[in-house]
């Protein structure tokens, strides 16, 4: 009978962890507010990253279809202004139907309706540029200079090359930009490493590091930001710190299952190139809006000081 007894109170002793954990896990901000951030002050620049999760054209109900999409949006623009970044680079910004084929991207034209003050980097013709992963910039802050792209690839520089392991394309994008007050010039480097590979990940990271090296040795200032799909302090992230940058530890989970779940540490990162300041963040806003999940991550962003310009 004590062994029953014993038993009994082990079991309800794990019940009750268990169920303390799972509280823990589901720290969830019912806040459906939607006040925009104070804008950084002086000449600090804010940076933010943000996968938004694609939608499904060929889905009118459901999970990320387009009628999901339509429940979202209101949500989305709330979250994306709440934010209120310089530049905000996205990913799975795609209205995905057939292949690559980009010609609509219902996200990514509803934020430019709903924000003239903004203005679209990386991005372009989709035949020509990979349309679903923008950066959005404050047009009266920033002036757009170069943009590009390179896939995850043993062929980087094709166009929807697949991934080292034949998986489907995945690559970066870039856009340079020029504060129009202090003159200083930067660029910032938006990936989206696949989730389900680590060897995938760690041969982008290489191809990342070895593409962005000669843009820092040679001086040039350099943000790295995206969705890693990997740990602060993962091999992933080590390999990507051998070009210069700095990841700086995001202080919550930023992937929550699409219900407000934040079960791991932070798989979406900002990441500095030597000169730049930190001075607040990263922040992750986990944060409903108008009751609902603008996607299944959370945007991330910081406040940096850029190093002085060159005249």
């Amino acid at each position: 009978m004590r062994r029953v007894v014993r038993a009994v109170l082990r079991g309800s002793l794990s019940l009750v962890a268990l169920l303390t954990l799972v509280a823990c896990a589901l720290h969830v901000t019912h806040s459906d507010g939607a006040e925009a951030r104070a804008a950084p002050e002086g000449a600090a620049v804010r940076v933010a990253t943000y996968n938004v999760h694609y939608i499904l054209l060929r889905e009118e109900t459901g999970l990320w279809s387009v009628g999901d999409w339509d429940r979202r949006k209101g949500p989305l623009d709330m979250a994306f202004n709440a934010v209120n970044a310089d530049v905000m680079a996205f990913q799975e910004m795609e209205s995905w139907s057939r292949g690559s084929d980009g010609s609509v991207n219902l996200k990514r034209d509803y934020l430019v309706q709903r924000n003239p003050e903004y203005g679209v980097a990386a991005s372009g013709d989709w035949r020509e540029f990979p349309s679903t992963q923008p950066i959005f910039y404050r047009k009266s802050r920033l002036q757009h200079v170069d943009q590009g792209w390179f896939f995850f690839s043993e062929t980087p520089d094709i166009l929807y090359s697949r991934t080292f392991n034949g998986s489907f394309p995945a690559f970066a994008s870039w856009a340079e930009f020029r504060d129009r007050e202090s003159n200083q010039r930067f660029k910032v480097v938006n990936i989206h490493f696949e989730y389900s590979s680590r060897s995938n990940r760690r041969l982008s990271a290489n191809l990342v590091r070895d593409r962005i090296t000669p843009w820092i040795a040679a001086g040039e200032t350099v943000f790295l930001v995206g969705d890693v799909n990997a740990f602060y302090g993962s091999r992933t992230m080590r390999i990507l710190e051998q070009s210069g940058v700095t990841f700086d530890r995001v202080p919550g989970a930023t992937y929550h299952l699409n219900r407000g779940v934040h079960l791991v540490g932070a798989i979406d990162h900002l990441a500095r190139g030597p000169g730049i300041d930190l001075l607040q963040g990263p922040i992750v806003l986990q944060q409903r809006f108008d009751g609902e999940w603008p996607s299944d991550h959370h945007p991330v962003f910081a406040d940096y000081r850029l190093p002085d310009a060159i005249q």
